[in-house]
């Protein structure tokens, strides 16, 4: 596996032996980025403050820091997968611009900063995206016009909490991309 864009394209990040996880293939990276840094908001990215929940090998993260985002906090719990995380980081981020915190994602500790940007990829099926949400939201760790996307399986219902609202929906195989945005509007999350 490799980052896909940017400053950092083409350098390899180490994933732990076995198959427990399920790194966010290069196809998908690259539609989401595009969209991100096209959009009609302007580009996402560029000097964004980053959160990765899940963050597995940290190949949304480091993808983010690649194409111009300043700061990455990455979160992940299973040993395995933070020794890739760190080691990743180590190899890759610019010092002092990437921390990684070992804690669960849905029982989050306070933000070192408010994320402009947040990637939320949990084990598909497994019904932690609606819990890290509201941890995120809950815990002060978005800005007020922050971007988070969250990547699920494809029938997996993504039901943001009040205080979300999705803006957009995005499928590539058998995976599926939701962008959501902090709901000011009073109306509440726009159902999955």
């Amino acid at each position: 596996m490799r980052i896909v864009g940017g400053s950092l394209r083409g350098r390899r990040l180490a994933a732990p032996a076995g198959a427990f996880l399920r790194p966010t293939g290069a196809r998908v990276r690259e539609a989401l980025f595009d969209i991100l840094t096209h959009g009609a908001a302007g580009n996402a990215v560029a000097g964004a403050r980053v959160v990765d929940l899940f963050a597995g090998t940290g190949a949304l993260g480091l993808e983010a820091l690649s194409r111009g985002a300043v700061r990455l906090t990455a979160i992940e719990r299973d040993r395995a997968a933070l020794a890739a995380l760190r080691a990743n980081i180590a190899a890759l981020a610019p010092a002092g611009t990437a921390t990684v915190v070992a804690a669960d994602a849905t029982r989050l500790p306070p933000p070192p900063h408010a994320c402009d940007l947040a990637f939320l990829d949990a084990p598909y099926r497994a019904g932690l995206a609606a819990p890290a949400l509201r941890a995120l939201l809950a815990g002060g760790w978005l800005a007020p016009a922050a971007t988070v996307v969250v990547e699920h399986g494809i029938g997996d219902a993504i039901a943001p909490p009040a205080g979300l609202a999705v803006g957009d929906r995005r499928r590539y195989g058998r995976t599926g991309l939701a962008f959501l945005r902090p709901d000011r509007s009073g109306a509440g999350p726009v159902p999955a």
